[in-house]
């Protein structure tokens, strides 16, 4: 079963703004190749995507530099994972469904459902978006966003000429 739902929360985002991103750039093209290929068997992965245009800065965060258990107190989610993802105008996150990697590995027995908080930690730019199966969301307002779960195909893009940050919040769903 899909889950999808819009929430919001009420924290103190500056933690997430003011990281030194220059530390913390990477792509996911080598995820899409690998772990999403079956996305791609009709038409191929096209080569025009690649590390410039699919970089992202992201930044976990432990339960030492942030509060697990307020954030998911907020959004209904026990906790696993927080990353703060700074995507740079002019890149994309291609069409993917999250796995929740680092939730699996930590707990391999858990059968509970997994679920992704992304929390939008400014307010909506032009040219930026996110898809969400075949809905184009926009004009969001910063501490808002949408918790989904492994089946919810989706994409983000910054087409426009600022920087958009958001806040992915994973855990267990409650």
């Amino acid at each position: 079963m899909k889950i999808f739902k819009k929430v919001e929360f009420n924290v103190d985002t500056s933690k997430y703004l003011n990281v030194n991103w220059d530390n913390y750039k990477c792509s996911c093209i080598q995820h899409h190749l690998t772990e999403q290929a079956d996305l791609h068997e009709e038409v191929g992965f096209p080569d025009s995507l690649c590390m410039e245009n699919t970089t992202i800065y992201q930044k976990f965060f432990d339960e030492d530099e942030t509060d697990f258990d307020e954030l998911g107190n907020q959004l209904g989610i026990e906790v696993v994972t927080v990353s703060a993802i700074l995507q740079k105008p002019g890149n994309m996150i291609p069409w993917h469904r999250d796995i929740f990697y680092q939730i699996t590995k930590k707990y391999p027995d858990r059968k509970e459902e997994k679920v992704r908080a992304n929390m939008f930690l400014t307010d909506w730019k032009n040219g930026q978006f996110l898809q969400c199966e075949d809905e184009i969301i926009t004009h969001w307002k910063k501490n808002t966003g949408y918790i989904f779960n492994n089946q919810v195909l989706h994409l983000s893009s910054n087409a426009g000429l600022e920087d958009k940050v958001t806040l992915q919040v994973s855990g267990f769903y409650h």
